[in-house]
């Protein structure tokens, strides 16, 4: 099943993708629903993410590729983080997620690398504490795609990395949830492409931690809740050129696709 959002009537509304059309439903996946009857053609739909996530968690250097290519554009005096040794996890802002075919808006003084990420996201569906690693496993209810776009020169010049991966619209993640599908199968891939060139592909489920280790360790400490999300890392880093439309594809789960635009600047 595939799980959506999008804008009804003003307002945000779930739905279920079937065929060429969208169900909306009352309610959410997590809580409970019922179909409404009212059905919208895919192509006129205004996609949205497709959770708003209680807590937006997000892995950093989770593939081998990831960490060799920061290694290479950093100094010995300000050396890349080594690939990691057990799961650890970070943080990313709602307010900056935006949905399939969205705007990305590059701010007028945003210099430098600016570049996309492109990441599986897990999404929970139920609290947990304290998981097994099938517990962990139980708990996810379906994935999707997501873009981490970074703009490389705020990653190195603030103390944190509250503009660089936060901006807003920085976090394009859908178009939907789907539930039937496993993204860590062999033969699964990631593919990126500019204005529908492919430029980059890599096996999605190549981590050095998979989604369920990191659950198991983030429930040690902290209550993972229905509609968290968790954003897997990437092996893929791309420059997103203003102007262009970049694509996110990932077997089995769809395409991620959002044109990328500037903010103008001042007179």
């Amino acid at each position: 099943m595939r799980w959506c959002r999008i804008r009804h009537e003003g307002r945000a509304v779930a739905g279920i993708v079937e065929d060429e059309h969208v169900a909306l439903v009352d309610g959410d996946p997590f809580t409970g629903h019922r179909r409404t009857g009212v059905r919208v053609a895919s192509v006129d739909a205004v996609f949205l993410p497709p959770v708003v996530p209680p807590t937006f968690y997000a892995v950093g250097y989770n593939y081998r590729a990831h960490n060799a290519h920061a290694a290479a554009r950093t100094s010995a005096a300000a050396p890349a983080p080594p690939a990691p040794e057990r799961p650890e996890v970070g943080y990313r802002a709602q307010s900056a997620l935006i949905g399939h075919c969205a705007a990305v808006v590059k701010p007028a003084d945003c210099t430098g690398p600016f570049e996309c990420e492109a990441e599986l996201v897990a999404v929970i569906g139920r609290d947990l504490r304290r998981a097994s690693r099938d517990e962990a496993a139980d708990a996810v209810f379906g994935w999707s795609i997501g873009n981490d776009i970074s703009a490389r020169a705020w990653q190195r010049a603030d103390r944190t990395l509250w503009r660089a991966k936060n901006s807003d619209t920085f976090k394009p993640m859908g178009p939907w949830i789907e539930t039937d599908a496993d993204p860590l199968a062999e033969g699964v891939t990631t593919t990126v492409a500019v204005d529908g060139e492919q430029v980059a592909a890599f096996p999605t489920g190549a981590m050095i931690f998979d989604p369920y280790a990191y659950i198991q360790e983030i429930s040690r400490y902290i209550t993972l809740r229905a509609g968290d999300v968790l954003w897997m890392g990437t092996d893929a880093m791309l420059e997103m050129p203003v102007g262009s439309t970049l694509a996110i594809s990932i077997t089995g789960l769809g395409t991620l696709a959002n044109p990328v635009t500037e903010e103008p600047r001042e007179q």
